[in-house]
């Protein structure tokens, strides 16, 4: 799957979105990504998590344990990703500000993929990743829907994205005038 035909099943689920916006990692962005309008929609989810695992059955060698997301975002597509990959999935969750396997435990060494919808900064999955290695599991490697950044936000281990699509993003402080003349708004899911 194409970078392009990525970007069209957003496009088609009125999940690429124009205008001035506040991106959970604080930075502003003329464009924002909403990929639960993509989520909403089972057979668009399917077909960009089925190739999502069909990249990372290309990528990682040997066998894969478990699917982990970052909640809230990474929970379906890791879900979906797993049942592609035919492995359970199972996600970590904020307490008190930090990433915790809550719900499930892993056994030591178990070999994971950590899956996430869109990729900034990477600070989701590199916390995700610290849980994980916390714990004693093996992380192989990360994937994403999409990689705003490029390829350049590092995230710890091997990212296998399914499309990258540098998006700008700029610091509240340093807004070029057409951005800064529009109303911002923060349509994700984590708060500053």
């Amino acid at each position: 799957m194409t970078t392009d035909e990525v970007l069209a099943i957003f496009r088609e689920a009125g999940a690429y979105l124009e205008g001035h916006f506040i991106l959970t990692s604080g930075l502003r962005s003329p464009v924002f990504l909403q990929k639960a309008c993509v989520f909403m929609h089972a057979g668009l989810t399917e077909t960009l998590c089925k190739a999502m695992a069909e990249a990372i059955r290309r990528r990682v060698e040997g066998p894969i344990d478990y699917v982990v997301g970052p909640a809230v975002g990474g929970i379906i597509p890791a879900y979906e990703t797993s049942r592609h990959l035919s492995v359970p999935a199972v996600w970590v969750e904020r307490e008190n500000g930090t990433f915790r396997l809550r719900r499930f435990e892993l056994p030591k060494g178990a070999r994971v993929v950590v899956v996430e919808d869109i990729v900034t900064t990477g600070l989701s999955i590199r916390e995700t990743v610290a849980c994980l290695e916390g714990i004693g599991a093996n992380v192989l490697a990360a994937s994403c829907i999409i990689d705003r950044s490029a390829g350049k936000a590092d995230v710890g281990v091997p990212l296998i994205a399914l499309a990258e699509y540098e998006v700008p993003a700029y610091p509240a402080d340093r807004l070029p005038p057409e951005l800064a003349a529009i109303e911002p708004v923060k349509p994700g899911s984590r708060s500053l």
